[in-house]
This record gives structure tokens, sequence and C-alpha cells, in this order.
């Protein structure tokens, strides 16, 4: 019973977590935006794809948000593995470990990210 009621939890968020490709139409604002002349030159001085530091804050990026997956990961493996300790206390404290060690690692990277972005910031000025 309890493999059944994993198994329709698992097809649960299969579906509520899978995206579904939608093709949204285009109402105009591409266009409008496109012909103001202030947001043309703001768009294309505020992000120059040569750049190195365009390039490397797009890296930062990515990196970030694969960090925010894997802490939101851990997460539900941890609240999950404590839902279905059953009692145990073992299994109970592992959970608990898990889910503090990723919230730890969550802080250690939003303080380093920060740091850096101060640190960078008051290079460019």
């Amino acid at each position: 019973m309890k493999k059944f009621k994993l198994f329709l939890l698992s097809i649960f968020c299969l579906f509520l977590f899978s995206g579904s490709i939608v093709s949204a139409q285009s109402y105009g604002l591409d266009e409008t935006i496109s012909e103001v002349p202030a947001y043309q030159a703001q768009a294309n001085e505020n992000y120059d794809e040569t750049f190195v530091a365009t390039k490397v804050g797009d890296m930062i990026g990515l990196v970030l948000s694969f960090i925010g997956v894997l802490f939101l990961i851990l997460i539900i493996y941890g609240g999950i593995s404590w839902m279905t300790a059953g009692g145990n206390e073992q299994n109970v404290e592992k959970a608990k470990t898990i889910i503090i060690n990723a919230v730890i690692g969550l802080l250690i990277v939003i303080f380093a990210y920060t740091i850096t972005s101060f640190i960078g910031n008051q290079f460019t000025n």
C-alpha cells in the first residue's frame, strides 16, 4: 500500500512539475518597445554580449539558478524523508540534517554572491 501511494505521489508530481510548451501570442509590445529610441539606446548600452563582465554575469546567474534548483531538491528530499520516517528517530535526524545542511549551503552561496557583487560594484565605480 505504501508503494502504491508513493507511486501515485510520484505520478502527481510528474504531472505537476512537467512543463508544457506554450505558444503565447504577441500583442505588439515588442514592436512598440523597439520603436522607442531611448529604450534602444539603453538596451544596447547596458547589455553588450562581447563584454567580459556580461559573460561572467550570465555564467554566475546560471550557476546560481542551478544551486537554487539543487537547494529545492534537497529540501523536498529532506521533507519527504522526514514524512516517511514513520517515527524512526534515526531517519528523522538524518532528514533534519539534510534540511539544515541545505539551508546552510544556500546561505553561504547568498553571502558569497553578496560579497562578490559588492566588490564588483566597487571596482566598476
